[in-house]
């Protein structure tokens, strides 16, 4: 769908990058992509939120330019060995959901605090000149005004939102006190194919995949009038890489990441039933998810001045593509055939 050596050219040929949390859904995306690109790629991950079968699609043929070290971001040690030589770091390793982070406050803390901590000490102490952070636009809280800007006072209405802004603090602070250059990307509701659909916490579009596929109706927290800025994850591997590769300092700066459009919840339910020709399976509406925020909708100017970020793959496109890929998947794990085709 995304042709990288177009967008990026040889700016990653033969650099040696660290992706934290690679073997995620967000991490294995920008590791395909950077391969693609002739980096030299480690990626740490402990394998708690990712999985081995997101590299089959292209680690195999990469040889010996894909390093995978199973670990934790805790690991002092080990995190020390993986950012040696590095070029950039691209900090992707979290626990992530908002209702998970509610239940376990000390563990989010832990891992995406601490172990943020740990990956700039790492990155301080071998000379890597960037790290670029997977932040969250759930700093923004539950503010009415919108679009999200990133000078708005921030409002962590979760645990989860609160270790995201701890680690954009930590990276500010790391760019002003140290010879090290600093980057905060505010993803947007990011959704695409190796999202996982079968956590008791998936992501809304893994989750309605889900449902759908197995004939079941899905459920809405709330009225389902809740908007989104949906964001397909090709616009966060290429705000990353814009990141890494940019000549002038970031500064630690913040930095929305997104495609600035609404969609509400009720009509994304919609479109995907109509993808999987299910239209008759609507949605069954549950009460409101402590820590959820009612609408979202970002600002691009700054990522537009600071990274000459615009999005490449527009909602509908990659929402096609993500109910596809999830059609396929179900289809190869259930041993199914015909299973409707997207239309």
């Amino acid at each position: 769908m995304t042709n990288w050596n177009q967008l990026h050219g040889d700016a990653f040929q033969d650099k040696r990058v660290l992706v934290t949390g690679g073997a995620g859904f967000i991490g294995s995306h920008l590791t395909e992509a950077l391969l693609t690109l002739g980096a030299n790629v480690v990626v740490i991950d402990d394998l708690s939120g990712g999985d081995v079968a997101n590299f089959e699609p292209f680690g195999p043929a990469a040889g010996d330019r894909f390093r995978f070290i199973e670990a934790s971001i805790l690991d002092t040690d080990v995190l020390a060995d993986a950012t040696a030589d590095c070029d950039v770091v691209l900090h992707q390793a979290a626990l992530g959901s908002v209702p998970r982070s509610v239940e376990q406050p000390e563990l989010y803390t832990q891992v995406n605090v601490t172990g943020t901590l740990n990956v700039l000490e790492a990155a301080r102490n071998a000379n890597v000149p960037r790290v670029v952070f997977a932040a969250s636009s759930s700093a923004y809280g539950d503010s009415e005004t919108l679009p999200k800007i990133e000078t708005m006072p921030a409002n962590a209405k979760s645990p989860y939102a609160a270790t995201k802004l701890a680690g954009e603090h930590l990276l500010s602070a790391y760019a002003g006190c140290y010879d090290i250059d600093t980057a905060s990307l505010r993803y947007f509701n990011i959704f695409g194919p190796r999202q996982n659909a079968n956590s008791a916490y998936a992501a809304v579009i893994a989750a309605f995949a889900k449902a759908l596929l197995e004939g079941q109706r899905p459920t809405i927290f709330g009225d389902g009038e809740q908007s989104r800025d949906f964001t397909f994850v090709h616009n966060a591997v290429h705000a990353n890489l814009l990141a890494a590769r940019s000549t002038t300092p970031i500064a630690g700066r913040v930095i929305n990441v997104a495609c600035a459009q609404r969609v509400t919840v009720n009509h994304l339910a919609k479109l995907m039933a109509e993808l999987l020709g299910r239209p008759e399976l609507t949605p069954i509406h549950a009460d409101e998810r402590a820590g959820d925020v009612k609408h979202s909708l970002a600002d691009l100017t700054v990522a537009q001045d600071a990274l000459q970020y615009e999005p490449i793959v527009a909602f509908d496109d990659g929402l096609a593509a993500t109910v596809q890929w999830y059609e396929q998947e179900s289809g190869q794990e259930s041993g199914q055939e015909n299973r409707k085709a997207v239309k």
